[in-house]
Order: structure tokens, then C-alpha cells, then sequence
């Protein structure tokens, strides 16, 4: 059997297994979803100052709110919603069992529950039930309504999911590009302690290279200062030879 639902439904029919595929194909919607063939076989509403037949306010019921079916061992079961009119005693219990409801199947009060929202839109279905068996244009009109409410809602939903999965591949992308910054952060750090090492050894090499200058440079100045003195002591040997050659022929 189904799930006990807010929508009042009729006593079930056994189907034959002849009639299963015809049955099926016409009644096997789940209530509450309005086709585009039941928007198109909707049956024309009476003018006024007609009186509407019980047969035309089932047709249009089963229309907005169509049969549902179930196989229970090996047996076809139809059941229609409910063509009863509602009193007010209806109206409150109604009230009471969507409370009831609420609580046994522990619906979330705030955010986003699919349990509430099942249970909200099956006591919309009656409503919208009762409106039209008093009146079917507003029931009609409620039936717009609960559409386009469905619509946004669906709306609604297929946008937070693209967000959701727009999130989580940002999050994804963010997490790579995270790995991808941190890999090459390891990859700067140790070209850098390569670099630094490589400072450090030309610094060693300059300061060797700076020191051996230093010491060529002072060996060449000594090596330059001693040939410049004995130049002087010779040219002074020289020049005193030269004196002791000339002063005899002066003479």
C-alpha cells in the first residue's frame, strides 16, 4: 500500500489484468503532477447559470489531480481522489493531521526539508480538491497557482544546485591551485638556499681571488722597489766611475 497521504482519496478499485496497461497509462501519475496531457484534457468548464453534474466535477478532479495505481501481489489497484464535498470539521482536521504529520515524519521547522515541503504540497492538493469540488474555476485557479509555485521552486532548486556544484569546483580549483602554490614555494626555497650557497662559494672564491691579488701585488711592489734601488746604487757606481775617468783628463 502507499504511504497514508493529507489528500483524500476513495476506497481503492481492483483492476483487471486486462484493463493493468490502459489503466496504467491513464492513471499511473503519481497526485499533485499535472502533465501537459492533463492540462490538455481538462474538460470545459459549465457557463454560468449551469448547474455542474457530479460526473464533470470527477472528470475535472481526476484532470488536476489524477488516480494513483499500485501492484500488490500480482493485483492492479486504482484509487481516485475523493469527489466528497469538505465541511469545516474537514478543514480543521486537516489542519491537525498536517501537524501530526509534521511531527511524526520529524519534518525540519526552518531551511530546507523535503519531508515539509512533500506534506505541504499533499495538503495544498486538498485544498485545492475541496475548492473545486465547490467551485471549479477557482479551483482551476488554485491549480495555476500551485504550478507556478512548483515552477519557481524547481527553478529555484536546479539554481542552488549549479551553485552548489559551481562552489565546489571553485573549492576544487582553489585546493589545486593551493598545492600547485605551495609545490612551487618548495621549489623557490630550495632553488634559494641554492642560490645562497652558490653566493657563499663565489664570496670565497672572491676573497681568495682578492687575497692572492693582494699578496702577487705587494710581492711585485717589494720586487719593483728593490730594482729601482739597485738601478740607483748602479747608476750612483756609475756616475762615480764615470767622475774618476773624467777628473785625470781635466788635469
Amino acid at each position: 500500500m502507499n504511504r497514508a497521504s493529507l489528500l483524500r482519496y476513495e476506497n481503492p478499485v481492483l483492476v483487471s489484468k486486462t484493463d493493468s496497461s490502459a489503466q496504467q497509462s491513464g492513471t499511473g501519475t503519481q497526485p499533485g503532477s499535472l502533465s501537459t496531457q492533463g492540462k490538455k484534457q481538462l474538460p470545459p468548464v459549465e457557463s454560468k447559470g449551469r448547474a455542474t453534474t457530479p460526473n464533470q466535477t470527477e472528470d475535472v478532479l481526476n484532470s488536476i489531480l489524477p488516480p494513483r495505481s499500485w501492484e500488490e501481489q500480482g493485483q492492479l489497484w486504482v484509487q481516485k481522489v475523493s469527489s466528497t464535498p469538505a465541511t469545516r470539521l474537514d478543514v480543521i482536521n486537516l489542519q491537525e493531521q498536517l501537524d501530526q504529520m509534521l511531527q511524526k515524519r520529524q519534518a525540519r521547522e526552518t531551511g530546507i526539508c523535503p519531508v515539509r515541503r512533500e506534506l505541504y504540497n499533499q495538503c495544498f492538493d486538498e485544498i485545492i480538491r475541496q475548492v473545486t469540488i465547490s467551485c471549479q474555476e477557482r479551483g482551476l485557479l488554485l491549480l495555476r497557482v500551485r504550478d507556478e509555485i512548483r515552477m519557481t521552486l524547481a527553478a529555484y532548486q536546479t539554481l542552488y544546485e549549479s551553485s552548489v556544484a559551481f562552489g565546489m569546483r571553485k573549492a576544487l580549483q582553489a585546493e589545486q591551485g593551493k598545492s600547485d602554490m605551495e609545490n612551487k614555494i618548495k621549489s623557490l626555497e630550495d632553488e634559494k638556499r641554492q642560490l645562497d650557497t652558490q653566493v657563499l662559494e663565489l664570496k670565497a672564491k672572491c676573497e681568495a681571488i682578492e687575497k692572492r691579488e693582494t699578496e702577487r701585488r705587494q710581492m711585485e711592489e717589494r720586487k719593483h722597489a728593490e730594482e729601482i734601488q739597485f738601478l740607483k746604487k748602479t747608476n750612483v757606481q756609475l756616475k762615480t766611475q764615470l767622475e774618476g775617468i773624467l777628473s785625470p783628463q781635466k788635469k
